[in-house]
């Protein structure tokens, strides 16, 4: 049986948002993360997926404590066994296992400072963590450069002098320099051209293998995802409607957002023709969400039934989740029904 490395469990996060028309009013309480709740098994890549807005970046950041969760827990499975709620670590022992948990930014410029040099960029998390002579961090740091493609001759020029895929490379290697068991990787390869892209996810690919590290991979983009996941989870509007293997969910989705998105994933065959889902009606605002399921304003398949009551996320097949009244009703299409449809 796979053993489990994180359990989220109903893990909220709101903002207090102003207004700006009426700086005397009371803020308006605006709920992002509504009860996300998934296990993360040790070794595989979960991805996380969603139209801008829905709260996949916030989920990362806070299960890494780049920001405070309102309520909830992330419970960590360190390597000796013992159960650990991350989110209320404080002192030595968040310092301890915080080193286990890092993240890797979307954009690659500004998440690097332009004062240091790519040496001193990679070398700063074994300064601040650990008390190792300069030749350790010298072998560390050029061992790890040379890992993720780096040329060791370059580490004393500064992130400007780099390319966009290189700079990442640099966001990798000092994510990677602690040794940790999980990578939170934000939109990693986004800012990024589409040949560059191939070479970062497979070197996250490498890196995984060789090091038996565990990815949370937030990406909106379904092509990428089919490549790098095990497991996807589908979110829409802060709260997860759909969790599947990535065969179960690219072959027959179980809720109607998933089979939206997978329609407007590209074909890499121009002459094919797709049937693309065209949702009708806005974004729901997440200030004001509607009533019921949170979709249902721009769902085919509403009933009034929807329109009253929220569905919980639950199974509806083998470690198939899904938040929908009638996903063992529905037919959905995939992206393999699109592909034998144009065979």
């Amino acid at each position: 049986m796979t053993k489990s490395i994180l359990d989220v469990v109903r893990l909220n996060k709101s903002f207090d948002v102003k207004s700006r028309k009426k700086l005397w009013a009371k803020p308006t309480r605006v709920q992002v993360l509504n009860d996300i709740t998934f296990q993360l098994f040790e070794g595989e890549t979960l991805s996380i997926v969603g139209e801008s807005g829905c709260g996949k970046t916030t989920l990362g950041r806070c299960i890494v404590r780049g920001m405070s969760a309102s309520s909830g827990e992330v419970n960590y499975y360190a390597s000796e066994g013992e159960r650990i709620d991350y989110l209320k670590l404080k002192g030595q022992d968040a310092k301890k296992y915080r080193k286990d948990i890092q993240m890797i930014f979307q954009d690659p410029y500004s998440s690097l400072s332009p004062r240091m040099s790519v040496y001193d960029i990679i070398a700063e998390p074994l300064i601040a963590n650990f008390k190792l002579r300069k030749s350790e961090i010298d072998d560390k740091v050029t061992e790890i450069a040379s890992q993720t493609g780096l040329n060791v001759s370059y580490l004393q020029r500064y992130p400007h002098a780099f390319s966009g895929g290189q700079r990442q490379r640099i966001a990798i290697a000092r994510a990677l320099i602690m040794q940790p068991r999980l990578i939170v990787c934000d939109e990693a390869v986004s800012a990024l051209d589409v040949s560059i892209q191939a070479q970062i996810i497979n070197l996250l690919k490498d890196l995984q293998e060789q090091y038996q590290i565990t990815y949370i991979f937030i990406s909106h983009d379904l092509s990428i995802v089919q490549n790098i996941s095990d497991r996807v989870a589908v979110m829409h509007l802060g709260r997860i409607v759909e969790l599947a293997s990535t065969e179960s969910m690219f072959s027959q989705p179980k809720h109607p957002y998933t089979e939206a998105l997978m329609s407007a994933v590209p074909q890499p065959d121009p002459e094919r023709k797709k049937d693309r889902i065209i949702l009708e009606g806005e974004v729901p605002n997440p200030a004001n969400p509607p009533s019921g399921c949170h979709f249902h304003p721009r769902c085919a398949y509403r009933t009034d039934k929807c329109v009253q009551q929220v569905p919980e996320l639950r199974e509806v097949g083998d470690g198939h989740f899904a938040a929908c009244h009638y996903a063992e009703e529905l037919n959905l299409r995939g992206v393999r029904h699109e592909e034998a449809k144009q065979a």
